[in-house]
């Protein structure tokens, strides 16, 4: 299953391993310090020109994709959570 995470860009849930508050990235020297090294190497993408809200880290083709989203932390995890309720209902 697939979430939309801003604009045309929708990640596979599976490839999924964490959706962070930008507002507790920028508090963390240690995430910004992670944010930092994967923009240096080319692992961020960003998502949308609007207002950045939540860091999400996928793993695709064996590493690490970091895309910046506008859309918050809370909407996503509820997206995530209304398709995980629908493919246990579809089943």
């Amino acid at each position: 299953m697939f979430v939309h995470i801003g604009a045309d860009v929708e990640i596979m849930i599976r490839d999924l391993i964490g959706i962070f508050d930008m507002k507790s990235v920028e508090e963390s020297k240690i995430t910004m310090e992670f944010l930092k090294v994967a923009q240096e190497e080319g692992f961020v993408s960003i998502v949308s020109k609007d207002d950045i809200k939540t860091m999400i880290i996928t793993e695709e083709k064996g590493r690490s994709v970091v895309y910046l989203s506008p859309i918050s932390s809370a909407t996503l995890q509820k997206r995530i959570n209304l398709i995980s309720d629908l493919s246990i209902i579809n089943k």
